[in-house]
């Protein structure tokens, strides 16, 4: 299959996608997980998942006006 970014969504942010690729990266070491095609879905979900409860807590604590997690 051809790796190219055609089916995936697109950022809002620009130069966002530095800080998510950083972050995937980070939580996935924090996992114990190797990215990739070899990976289970399982595991590779499970960063997905992650970075979207981190990125909903970052939300709702600016909407709160704090910062921190």
């Amino acid at each position: 299959m051809a790796s190219n970014n055609s089916g995936r969504n697109k950022l809002t942010v620009p130069g966002a996608e530095q800080a998510l690729d950083q972050m995937k990266y980070e939580i996935a070491q924090e996992f114990g997980v190797q990215l990739g095609p070899e990976a289970s879905s399982r595991a590779n979900g499970s960063v997905g998942g992650e970075i979207t409860k981190r990125l909903v807590q970052m939300a709702e604590s600016q909407l709160r006006g704090t910062s921190g997690q």
